[in-house]
């Protein structure tokens, strides 16, 4: 008898802005991987799977706390965001995660409801497209952190944050170390455009750790 993971496998985490166009994302495993002699590339299968999801999120806003739950393609397909409300913050943006028909849905929603309030907290609070945008590669440390090769490693939102913070400094001090680097965009309010790509990023740390206090 084979024994189920003690550990959750998704197939796909997407980040999808309100027209349902893919801003990052990663596919695991063999999930909408084409074969080499198919009619269609991996991409354009994606493609398909995306714009079938966003047919089915019908215009819904999934809060923060409450995943919305879709089933396309036999996949089961959790989502938090989708539209700022009343302009107290969030964004059209959507985290989903994408899991087998026999997944648990508690289970996702859950995975789903810590990874967007990470993002929430690493985008101070505006996830809309812009400020996604420009900050792709936080957004990709956080998955990265959130996920690996289908194997959920954290889901925790401050530990999360914090995790995708530090990678992030760790990245900019080599950086800094190399002559004429160019400075990042979406940096927080209060950096100075002189300040070095490294004390940009341990204000932004030490920014969001204080908040966190």
């Amino acid at each position: 008898m084979t024994l189920a993971p003690l550990l959750p496998t998704i197939d796909a985490i997407l980040v999808l802005d309100g027209e349902g166009s893919r801003l990052a994302g990663k596919y695991y495993g063999d999930f909408l991987k084409a074969p080499e002699t198919a009619a269609k590339s991996s991409e354009d299968l994606r493609s398909d799977f995306e714009k079938q999801l966003q047919i089915k999120f019908g215009g819904v806003v999934a809060r923060m706390d409450a995943a919305e739950v879709v089933t396309v393609m036999g996949k089961t397909a959790v989502f938090c965001g989708g539209a700022n409300q009343g302009g107290a913050g969030g964004g059209d943006v959507r985290i989903v995660h994408v899991g087998a028909s026999n997944e648990s849905e508690l289970v996702l929603a859950h995975l789903c409801e810590g990874m967007y309030e990470a993002l929430s907290q690493l985008m101070g609070g505006n996830t809309d497209r812009t400020m996604v945008l420009d900050n792709l590669e936080l957004v990709f440390l956080l998955i990265d952190e959130h996920c690996d090769g289908g194997i959920i490693l954290e889901t925790d939102p401050t530990k999360l944050s914090s995790a995708v913070l530090l990678r992030d400094d760790d990245g900019a001090m080599e950086d800094a170390a190399q002559p004429g680097m160019a400075q990042t965009q979406g940096m927080p309010s209060g950096v100075s455009g002189e300040m070095g790509l490294a004390q940009a990023l341990l204000k932004a740390r030490d920014q969001f750790f204080s908040g966190a206090l």
